[in-house]
């Protein structure tokens, strides 16, 4: 009788005991250093478990049920994949949850972190502020905007309960035919490198003596940040995307690594891979850019992600031998590889390429190690579910304004009268009538580019909230004035109508990536004409709305004022404010302003320099007070 009792309590005990130790285990006590943290749930997790962490997918095939099933480590949205259109913030912060349930009911709880293209403001998010592409910040040449833009859309971003941002991109774009030119600062690396204050601005500013190379993430309102894209994005042949950076290892370090290391001191959480080549050998497959430059010799610690399916096109054509492609991206030192769908066919090949050694144990702890570490270091173990205190914060107009301040610095008056003598800028807002034209000047969508609510971006003014620059224009000119918008008038509407003078507003269509590869970089109709027949009858100022310089040489000698306003993003009513004086024009070109194409790549510094408008150049006004 003694003897039969003693089974079951001895049984008891042991199952107390493990209980007791699944509770209380180190990994889950906040008041230990994160190492240690990360090195006692290191040592408890399965095989399953750590390649699991290892994958990042994209939530529109997955469910928390799968979350759970297969410990997935990673979500994001990819460009407009959103819980539904025009989503609200609780919307967001209750689907990102949802998976989250599922992640923190696995075997060891481990949450998932999860991931958006945030690359100018929260700019998938319905109402979210959209700031300036980064092509119009680098004009600015002022860090500290930059940094509290990068605070105002970390708040945004947790506000609908994700914590990982894919920003910022600090590629060196060397050529403007490049699709992804607008999300480069600078053609110069110096102006790159200043612009890393993104990275305290999302993740909170590194406690003195931070170790060096460790991730920082300082409070809830912050997120995990990402340089990308390593390295050598913005330098390749012709500027076409994904292709080939043919330069020696001094310009490679000079020109396109230069702004790394700036990251990696300031705490950046992860490195994002390039799709491109560095001299033939593709990036999400170079071990020794990858894992002895970037880990060992600069001494990042925290996590290496791929880019959108980029170990797919480590062959040519893509997944011509996936198995090689896993094999090769994770010996590289790709520690989280965003799939974003075929997840149960890279874990069973990870899997198999680990159970037969072709990749050692050793090489999937530190993949482990460093995802973990990013992990605990963004207090996800602590505060793992998003709440709806910051849901207010989703276009306030606190970020608005920070928003039309970034526009109004990002101008760049490029010409401004045909007699220096008589300058036509800053425009009166007393006229008697005042013509409007281009499809840009009154459409949020267009003036907002790329990545904005969908990938591509797209026209039309209902996509989101904003200010387009007609509108800014109609509340800013005097209450007399009338202003009157022709999308594409001819030239006897012009002539017949008597306008004081117009502005003509042309650009580029939104686009993102290797859509937006332009080998002529010519302004689209009507553009061409536009200018033609409106500058031909009356006095104008032309504003170009565009992801980089174009061609406009040809119709400089009829035009009377030229802007660039680059993508100023949801707060047209900036444009209008400096072009009516309210605040001057103090903008300078981050870019080279090329004559033609055929001169192109040409980059401040080099022999065959002739540009229509130099690097670092920019006309200056006055304000002229605010009525």
């Amino acid at each position: 009788m003694i003897t039969r009792i003693s089974i079951p309590i001895v049984g008891l005990l042991l199952l107390l005991a493990t209980f007791g130790e699944a509770n209380h285990a180190l990994y889950k006590d906040p008041k230990q250093p994160v190492e240690a943290r990360v090195r006692d749930l290191l040592k408890r997790m399965t095989l399953a478990e750590k390649i699991g962490q290892m994958v990042q997918v994209d939530r529109v095939n997955i469910t928390a049920k799968i979350m759970k099933e297969y410990g997935i480590g990673s979500l994001l949205s990819g460009g407009g994949s959103v819980p539904r259109t025009n989503a609200t913030a609780k919307e967001w912060v209750e689907m990102v949850n949802e998976f989250q349930k599922g992640s923190l009911s696995t075997r060891l709880g481990i949450p998932m972190i999860y991931g958006i293209d945030a690359v100018h403001g929260h700019n998938n998010v319905y109402k979210a502020t959209i700031f300036p592409h980064n092509v119009g910040l680098g004009v600015t040449r002022d860090p500290e905007l930059v940094k509290k833009i990068a605070a105002a859309t970390a708040l945004e971003v947790r506000a609908t309960g994700i914590q990982y941002a894919f920003a910022p991109c600090i590629a060196v774009c060397r050529d403007p035919r490049w699709g992804r030119c607008y999300e480069s600062y600078s053609e110069d690396h110096k102006i790159v490198q200043a612009m890393t204050v993104a990275v305290p601005g999302l993740q909170g500013d590194l406690p003195p003596n931070a170790p060096k190379g460790y991730p920082y993430v300082g409070d809830k309102t912050k997120v995990v940040a990402c340089a990308k894209h390593y390295v050598g994005d913005g330098g390749t042949v012709k500027g076409i995307d994904e292709n080939n950076t043919v330069t020696d290892w001094e310009t490679l370090l000079k020109i396109h690594m230069a702004a790394y290391p700036d990251t990696i001191k300031k705490g950046v959480g992860t490195v994002m891979v390039s799709y491109s080549s560095w001299n033939g050998k593709k990036m999400h497959a170079n071990y020794d850019l990858v894992t002895k430059y970037l880990k060992g010799t600069l001494g990042f610690k925290g996590f290496v992600i791929s880019d959108w399916q980029g170990i797919d096109r480590i062959t040519s054509p893509p997944r011509a031998n996936y198995t090689y492609s896993v094999q090769a991206g994770v010996h590289a030192g790709i520690d989280m590889v965003m799939l974003p769908y075929n997840y149960t066919e890279f874990i069973s090949i990870l899997t198999d390429l680990v159970e037969k050694k072709i990749i050692p144990v050793s090489r999937i702890d530190d993949a482990v190690t460093r995802i973990l570490r990013v992990k605990f270091v963004a207090g996800l173990f602590e505060n793992p579910m998003g709440d709806l205190s910051l849901v207010q914060n989703i276009g306030s107009k606190e970020h608005r304004e920070l928003a039309r301040e970034a526009v109004r610095k990002s101008l760049v008056l490029l010409k401004n009268g045909k007699n220096p003598n008589k300058p036509v800028l800053p425009l009166p807002k007393k006229a008697s009538r005042i013509l409007v034209t281009g499809a840009h000047a009154n459409d949020l969508g267009l003036q907002c580019g790329g990545w904005t609510i969908s990938w591509q971006g797209q026209s039309g003014n209902n996509i989101t909230a904003g200010t387009t620059i007609l509108k800014g224009i109609k509340s800013t000119v005097d209450k007399t004035a009338k202003v009157v918008y022709q999308k594409n008038p001819d030239a006897k509407f012009v002539k017949s109508q008597k306008f004081d003078y117009a502005i003509v507003v042309v650009g580029e269509p939104p686009f993102a990536e290797y859509f937006g590869d332009n080998l002529n970089l010519t302004i689209p109709a009507p553009g061409p004409s536009m200018i033609r027949n409106v500058c031909g009858s009356v006095k104008c100022v032309v504003v170009t709305v565009a992801g980089r310089p174009l061609v406009v040489e040809p119709y400089l000698p009829s035009i009377d004022a030229l802007v660039a306003a680059w993508l100023p993003g949801s707060e047209g009513q900036g444009v209008a404010d400096v072009l009516f004086g309210d605040y001057g024009f103090t903008g300078k070109l981050a870019r080279t302003w090329f004559k033609r194409v055929d001169q192109l790549p040409m980059n401040v510094g080099d022999a065959h320099y002739d540009p229509l408008f130099p690097f670092g150049f920019g006309l200056e006004t006055k304000p002229v007070g605010r009525s």
